[in-house]
């Protein structure tokens, strides 16, 4: 996580949907470009063939290609952010 935020506690217990276009699912915690940065190098780096968009101003990540939110969970709450799992309309 990014020196400029205090770590979230709060988690969701909603799985997001998979669409045509992807995953989409909120970060609270990405709060500047570093962040977002951050989840979308760890997300591609780890999951070859991904696409990811991730927005601090709307605290939204958007992942196209191979994506289960599972893995996708854990590599960025590995990257040390916490991903809620409210579904997002594409």
């Amino acid at each position: 996580m990014c020196s400029c935020q205090k770590p979230s506690n709060a988690t969701s217990q909603t799985v997001p949907t998979p669409s045509q276009s992807g995953l989409h699912f909120r970060v609270d915690d990405m709060t500047c470009g570093h962040c977002a940065d951050t989840i979308k190098k760890a997300i591609e780096t780890t999951v070859p063939g991904t696409t990811v968009n991730a927005d601090p101003a709307s605290k939204l990540v958007s992942v196209t290609g191979p994506a289960d939110f599972a893995a996708l969970r854990a590599i960025v709450t590995a990257a040390g952010y916490t991903p809620s799992a409210s579904p997002v309309a594409a």
